[in-house]
């Protein structure tokens, strides 16, 4: 009967931890938004963003099954960002495009190749430092983009920003998928990482999220093996957010890449549940973007800042850090805070909602 017992609880335990995971598949059925173009308007603001992808440019939704391309294509869009705007969301248009109210594409230009585009990043403005976005699983590449915009826009971004959009399924289903695409994409990555810094002085600062974050590490170590410092030299900084990656192997990483650009900051949350499902996948083992403890990354020359306090509860919390107004008010204060000292602010920092 004990056996019976702890067999059925087995059952039952594993039947619950199924159903967040078939409601995110069931999710999959929806119909993903596309960005789409409209005519400017005066008091809308318009948000540069250059664009290195292995996507077919016509394609710019999801593509799960979609043979992955080994050619790079390379072209700026302007976004339009509504005088609507509320911090944390991309407004996407609901019927017809309309600047006044929706994210919109107002323009586009094409490059022929990865040079063409950092020479025209380094021609838009003096600062000799761009910022260079992964983003994460199950992302298509207009989410993307208007991702990078909106954070452009609630941080008062004024530096160049590139959208590194490796082939992501776009797609809830296609988790191993995505998990083997950010492996495909590590040449590229580093391809476009280096035409960035190719010229002396010029740095890039890496945002990644979730998956993107392992396709970032990834890149950085496998610089260090070839002995590549002068482009390890040339990151000014990098920002994991929620990532996706088993914390011994993103030990392991480190370690191989060695002296790590500073800073190195881990943004983490308890509240996200995209990662609790990532961990089901891979054997219940908790995800880096879930350490609740300094003891986590004990040794290792990085910041992290736990957002748990300031999840809003709704969806996922996969990437608060810049979707939660409060999160995006709290960690601007912390970014001037540490521009101002000349150092990031702590080891390991909490952030809470004001009373």
């Amino acid at each position: 009967m004990i056996g019976v017992a702890h067999a059925a609880c087995f059952r039952w335990k594993s039947l619950r931890a199924l159903v967040p995971v078939c409601m995110l598949l069931l999710s999959a059925c929806s119909e993903r938004d596309t960005a789409m173009r409209a005519p400017p308007h005066p008091s809308a603001k318009i948000q540069p963003v250059y664009v290195a992808t292995t996507r077919e440019l016509d394609k710019t939704g999801p593509a799960f099954g979609a043979a992955r391309s080994t050619e790079l294509n390379f072209f700026r869009v302007d976004v339009s960002v509504p005088p609507t705007h509320e911090a944390g969301k991309i407004e996407w248009a609901e019927g017809e495009p309309d600047a006044r109210t929706d994210f919109v594409v107002t323009n586009t230009q094409l490059y022929d190749s990865a040079t063409a585009l950092a020479r025209s990043v380094q021609r838009a403005t003096p600062e000799r430092e761009t910022m260079v976005f992964v983003p994460g699983y199950n992302n298509t590449l207009s989410e993307a983009m208007y991702r990078l915009a909106q954070i452009r826009t609630d941080f008062n971004q004024g530096k160049p920003a590139v959208l590194f959009s490796w082939p992501s399924a776009g797609d809830p289903r296609g988790y191993i998928y995505d998990r083997d695409s950010v492996l495909f994409a590590r040449d590229d990555l580093e391809h476009v990482l280096k035409s960035l810094t190719e010229v002396p002085g010029e740095k890039v600062f890496i945002l990644a999220h979730s998956v993107g974050t392992h396709l970032t590490m990834e890149v950085l170590r496998q610089a260090a093996l070839r002995g590549d410092r002068q482009l390890l030299n040339r990151i000014s900084g990098v920002a994991l957010m929620s990532p996706d990656i088993d914390p011994d192997l993103f030990r392991r990483q480190a370690e191989a890449i060695g002296k790590l650009p500073q800073p190195f900051v881990i943004f983490t949350s308890k509240q996200d549940r995209a990662l609790g499902l990532s961990a089901i996948l891979s054997g219940r083992k908790p995800r880096l973007g879930v350490v609740d403890s300094p003891d986590e990354v004990k040794g290792l020359d990085v910041q992290v800042v736990d957002f748990s306090e300031v999840s809003d509860g709704k969806g996922l919390n996969h990437i608060v850090p810049v979707t939660s107004p409060v999160a995006v008010r709290l960690l601007k204060g912390l970014i001037s805070q540490s521009e101002r000292a000349g150092h990031w602010m702590g080891d390991y920092i909490v952030l809470q909602k004001s009373p």
